[in-house]
């Protein structure tokens, strides 16, 4: 469990990345999941845009997708979902 602390530092970091995935309105899968466990064992950190067409909740999609990846939820802003999960090999980012 990320503390206020943390997640605020891990959302200046977010701030300038662009969103590696899009939820489109077939909503999440499996594949997906897979993907941005993938994905965020490399980057640590992710940002996923829910586009408009899907008819979910972007919130619900974060604690969704958070949960099936292992990752905690740093932020849902909008339609964008902030992820993040330490690494085991590709560890960059160092936490306050």
């Amino acid at each position: 469990m990320l503390t206020g602390k943390q997640k605020r530092y891990l959302r200046s970091q977010a701030h300038h990345l662009q969103p590696i995935f899009q939820v489109g309105k077939g909503g999440t899968n499996d594949q997906l999941v897979r993907h941005i466990e993938e994905a965020i064992e490399t980057r640590e950190l992710i940002k996923i845009s829910v586009l408009n067409n899907c008819l979910d909740d972007p919130k619900e999609i974060g604690v969704e997708v958070a949960k099936a990846s292992g990752a905690e939820l740093v932020q849902v802003i909008g339609k964008t979902i902030v992820l993040y999960k330490e690494s085991k090999d590709h560890k960059t980012i160092e936490l306050p």
